[in-house]
């Protein structure tokens, strides 16, 4: 058996494998955890042809867009293994024994991160790579040290088992231990595991109602465990009357772009344009969404929630249409669709609440007129507390006290703020947060970039321990050669 899960594998036995192997992953040296990221890096490239075959043909995503997203599968597992290899995310310090030490005769004290243990990862149906079996939740778990368990998505399966068996086979070849990565199908074993007390904690990307069923299952366990969920945003774009004075034409475009990509069905698409009354919007948006050609949603339970909330928008009364999208059922069952764009005033957004508010995932967005001199801080913290961006555009020069509240106030309701641009790119860096409040992801954390180690890690001390017992970070030689913040004995007279 490989480190891959055979699909009649016991959910015990699935979670026990994963207990085994977290003993020797946790131990092993940065440089083969490292190496054992690169190798599963290089393996997915070696048969990017046959996967991106596979994806095509359950997802219906285009090639390019397939290519490059499993090209950002790559990157974050390389991304990862530097990570790694550097050290730094293990936050190691070090404080000396001080007999005159402020408060009292310090002990010798050393604090690093540890891995939490066997992490489950709820793979999502949008991104059948790079938040999927290899995507980012399993590249950071692995980075921390943490086995992963991934429950596929039905979305994509025969792209899932094959991507996990040529992964976790690289992993494994690269010397990191059997059932380092392993694969489960189904809801009832992925419900299962959430309550193993194997598992220690789980990521998810889906809809906010199956996230929060499972938040609540991770919570109401006798051991409660950290459920990483990330349920959905509508992303409001707020756009001043300056700036379409200026540019008009090319932000209209460049709105129906992001909305329209990959049929909408991206957790960053905005589903909010709020521009002042009055403004002249309908022609540009026509013209731009009529080069759009129709394209397949992902699968037929996304084709229902979508036809279905496109029906309830457009029976809110106060909706204008201004350009009706289309929308068919092939013979296999799935969706076919071309975008929609409405507009509303902003009091009729205010009234019609869930109706309007909630997300439509796939090519469907709102245009919201608001009076001019409307104070937009209040309105984003009115009707959209929690998203994952929130983005504001503005004329040259358009700077003031009034602006600098708004856009510390969009910081409080969002993860990522842009000033320009549109929020369906993300970029796999360092500095990237994808993540926000309440009800974008249920706890405060991102699933990019490299900060998203930090949810599969906690915090240990040990105190005047011999050297020979300390984990490597922690040992005076440093064998690991980690970055380290030393607190030397005497530094408390500096206070």
């Amino acid at each position: 058996m490989t480190a891959t899960t055979a699909p009649d594998l016991a959910v015990d036995d699935v979670a026990r494998l994963a207990a085994e192997a977290f003993t020797a992953l946790s131990e092993a040296p940065s440089e083969v955890r490292a190496g054992a990221l690169r190798a599963a890096a290089a393996t997915l490239g070696d048969h990017a042809d046959q996967l991106v075959a596979i994806a095509q043909e359950e997802t219906g995503l285009a090639e390019a867009r397939l290519r490059g997203e499993l090209t950002r599968t790559r990157v974050q597992l390389r991304l990862f293994a530097h990570v790694v290899a550097d050290g730094a995310y293990l936050d190691v310090r070090l404080d000396e024994a001080d007999p005159d030490f402020v408060l009292g005769p310090r002990p010798d004290l050393r604090r690093s991160l540890w891995p939490v243990g066997p992490v489950l990862n709820f793979a999502a149906s949008n991104f059948p790579f790079a938040f999927s079996v290899a995507g980012g939740d399993t590249a950071a778990a692995l980075a921390a040290g943490c086995p992963v368990i991934v429950k596929a998505h039905p979305g994509h399966p025969r792209l899932s088992e094959r991507v996990a068996e040529l992964v976790a086979g690289a992993l494994v070849e690269a010397g990191l231990p059997e059932g380092t990565l392993q694969l489960v199908t189904g809801q009832d074993a992925g419900v299962a595991l959430l309550e193993h007390p194997a598992v220690r904690a789980a990521a998810f990307t889906g809809s906010q109602r199956v996230g929060q069923l499972l938040a609540a299952r991770a919570a109401a366990r006798p051991d409660p465990i950290p459920f990483f969920g990330e349920l959905g945003s509508v992303n409001p774009v707020l756009v001043s009357a300056a700036a379409l004075e200026e540019r008009g034409g090319e932000l209209l475009a460049g709105y129906v772009a992001s909305v329209s990509g990959s049929a909408g069905q991206l957790c960053t698409k905005p589903g909010f344009l709020l521009v002042p009354e009055g403004t002249a919007y309908d022609d540009a948006v026509v013209a731009a969404a009529s080069d759009v050609a129709e394209h397949r949603l992902l699968n037929p339970s996304i084709a229902d929630g979508y036809e279905r909330r496109v029906s309830e928008v457009l029976g809110v009364d106060g909706v204008r249409v201004v350009r009706p999208g289309g929308f068919r059922r092939d013979t296999d069952g799935q969706g076919w669709a071309t975008p929609t764009f409405v507009s509303v005033p902003l009091d009729v957004l205010r009234t019609a609440g869930p109706a309007l508010l909630d997300e439509v995932f796939g090519p469907f967005s709102v245009i919201v007129e608001y009076p001019r001199g409307t104070d937009l801080a209040v309105v984003v913290g009115e009707l959209f507390p929690g998203n994952l961006t929130l983005t504001l555009h503005l004329g040259a020069g358009e700077t003031g006290a009034d602006l600098q509240v708004l856009v510390a106030r969009l910081g409080e309701h969002a993860g990522r703020v842009l000033l320009g641009g549109w929020p369906t790119g993300v970029a796999v860096t360092p500095a990237m947060q994808h993540g926000g409040p309440w009800p974008a992801t249920t706890t405060d954390g991102t699933s990019v970039g490299t900060a998203a180690i930090g949810r599969f890690l906690r915090g240990v001390t040990f105190q005047d321990a011999p050297q020979a017992l300390l984990p490597p970070p922690l040992r005076d030689d440093n064998p690991w050669g980690v970055p380290r913040t030393v607190s030397p004995r005497g530094a408390s007279a500096q206070w």
